[in-house]
């Protein structure tokens, strides 16, 4: 038997396991039975929060059809909120270690209770070679590139995960799912992307859909939203500090040298696996 809370940052929500007293077997197994919104719990995948030789607390996370990602923002804020929440710490600032690197996270508690956290994100990567994307130029701004006869411009960017930003007139409009599946699995991207498709409100606010590796549509992506603004900004689109207004909720991005995220983190409900 393993119990379980079912958390969210913005609509992007997850199954948490605390893994510092016990090992999962095959967590990759497990996310996909415990992602599907039928015949399981229902999530966007699967987090373990363990024990860490460098950092705080360990987290690894897995979309939900098995593959493990490198760094979630948004599971990395329900991560704090989980650990200050049940008495694991009481520290309001923390590291967290990722596969992406150990991300320092600050709370903030409310009658008790962390309400919103604040991830410092790390510096984007913009290097081709590095993201990885399969460009001749960095940074990566306009990319052509082709999908079902039609010629998108994407700018890539690696928050600990590769991103390609698409910038459109209408997020309600673009056909996330047939373009965002191509573009994820194009051959530019040899570790397929995330995509994000962006509607500039004006400079200090994007609208933002998603397409996540591994996942499909979600409601957010944290690393997104901080990828979204790093474009919009190299594009001279918006300002490197704006609001992110994604499906599930609102995101504040900041970029100065180190990317900045602020947003929610919420507790659904708590159970226990057969």
């Amino acid at each position: 038997m393993i119990r379980f809370t079912k958390m969210h940052g913005a609509g992007n929500d997850y199954v948490y396991v605390d893994c510092t007293a016990r090992e999962i077997e095959d967590p990759a197994s497990l996310a996909v039975r415990v992602s599907d919104r039928h015949f399981g719990v229902g999530s966007d995948g699967l987090v373990l929060i363990c024990r860490s030789d460098v950092a705080d607390f360990r987290m690894r996370m897995f979309n939900s059809d098995g593959s493990e990602a490198q760094m979630c923002g948004n599971a990395s804020r329900c991560v704090g909120k989980y650990v200050y929440d049940k008495g694991m710490t009481n520290r309001r600032e923390l590291s967290l270690e990722t596969l992406a690197g150990v991300k320092h996270l600050a709370l903030n508690v409310e009658g008790g209770r962390v309400s919103t956290v604040r991830v410092d994100m790390g510096i984007p990567e913009l290097e081709a070679v590095r993201i990885p994307v399969l460009a001749s130029h960095s940074p990566v701004i306009g990319l052509p590139v082709e999908v079902d006869g039609e010629r998108f411009e994407v700018t890539c960017v690696s928050m600990g995960n590769p991103h390609a930003v698409i910038f459109v007139n209408s997020v309600e409009n673009a056909d996330v799912h047939r373009i965002g599946r191509a573009i994820e699995l194009h051959p530019l991207f040899p570790e397929r992307t995330n995509v994000e498709f962006i509607e500039i409100v004006n400079r200090a606010e994007l609208k933002m859909r998603v397409w996540e590796r591994g996942a499909g549509e979600t409601l957010a992506c944290g690393t997104g939203a901080c990828a979204a603004v790093v474009a919009a900004a190299l594009n001279n689109l918006a300002d490197p500090r704006a609001t992110v207004h994604l499906t599930g909720g609102d995101l504040e991005i900041e970029w100065a040298q180190r990317v900045c995220m602020t947003g929610g983190a919420v507790t659904v409900f708590e159970g226990e696996l057969l």
